[in-house]
């Protein structure tokens, strides 16, 4: 087999060189040749790896920047979840208490209404029986009034006043089952003392007739009686007016109620949102910053302004029980 020349005179070269002989300055400056080929080579890729390692070094310490800022990504995510979840049980516990507070006005509207039907029942049964017993004083007057033109008129005995008096007293306790309260009377004429009539019959107080102060008891409970109705007509027109302001309010508490819990239900969906916007960054490498929060705790319900001083109802008596009946 014969071999190119050049590895021929290679190989011949080497032999030469292991055994001591001289080489030529040929085979010298082909080796130096490639010696410094190889070393300009090896330069190369050292300076070529050179730039990798930097590389890679900066490719480590943005990776190390990264995760750190996703460290601090997730650290403030976290907080931001606590304290969504906080305000979350706030809102709970205020909903509650609002639903509490709606319920106490559902039931004071619905005694309020009560009371209203049955103080229009009662005025309207004082205004029944008023209307009773002016008739019935109307039918006194004009038996007593005919009483005193047959006195006038006709002079008759002793007897015959005696029997009509006694008549009269019949009749006038036929009409009033009751017993006469004299102190009712007497404080009714005392406090009416200003008008003549009635002065008058103060100082003939323990003269009067027993018919005479049963009329007078009557005119006394028909002026009681328009006293209890004006009362009930005020106490139905407060009452309606303390209906429609806790119907008021009801409706105020009830929007509130529906915006605290359209606003909770907001917070959740974005809170849920907020997880996988977080998961899609950290794969992406990518941060945004999350817009400032304003906590809904801050916005606080002043309800002090609701409870404002209700008007007491007009006083009334217990004074329908004892009143006499046809």
């Amino acid at each position: 087999m014969d071999l190119p020349p050049e590895i021929d005179g290679y190989i011949k070269e080497s032999i030469d060189h292991s055994v001591g002989l001289p080489v030529s300055s040929q085979t010298l400056l082909f080796k130096l040749h490639a010696s410094l080929e190889s070393q300009r080579q090896l330069r190369d890729q050292h300076l070529f790896l050179l730039a990798k390692l930097k590389e890679k070094d900066a490719l480590i310490e943005r990776a190390r920047c990264e995760a750190n800022m996703n460290a601090q990504a997730v650290k403030r995510f976290v907080e931001e979840n606590q304290k969504l979840a906080a305000e979350c049980e706030s809102l709970v516990e205020q909903r509650v208490k609002l639903e509490q507070e709606c319920a106490l006005y559902d039931h004071d509207r619905e005694a309020l209404m009560e009371f209203g039907n049955e103080a229009d029942e009662r005025a309207q049964e004082a205004h029944e029986r008023a209307l009773e017993l002016e008739r019935d004083l109307c039918l006194l007057e004009q038996e007593l009034v005919k009483h005193k033109q047959q006195n006038d008129s006709v002079d008759s005995s002793s007897g015959s006043t005696l029997d009509e008096e006694n008549l009269l007293d019949s009749l006038l306790a036929t009409v009033t089952t009751t017993t006469i309260d004299e102190s009712t009377t007497y404080a009714f004429l005392n406090a009416n003392s200003e008008n003549e009539h009635c002065e008058k019959l103060l100082t003939m107080w323990n003269c009067l007739k027993p018919s005479t102060r049963r009329v007078l008891c009557l005119v006394a409970e028909v002026k009681s009686l328009e006293n209890d109705k004006e009362n009930l007509r005020v106490n139905l027109h407060r009452a309606e007016e303390e209906v429609k302001l806790l119907y008021d309010e009801n409706s105020v508490l009830d929007e509130e109620n529906k915006r605290l819990a359209k606003r909770c239900k907001g917070r959740y969906h974005s809170s849920s949102g907020g997880k996988l916007t977080g998961s899609a960054s950290a794969k992406s490498n990518k941060r945004k910053s999350s817009p400032k929060t304003c906590s809904p705790t801050a916005r606080k319900i002043d309800f002090e302004d609701v409870d404002s001083a209700r008007t007491p109802l007009s006083p009334l008596g217990n004074k329908l029980s004892w009143l006499p009946h046809v």
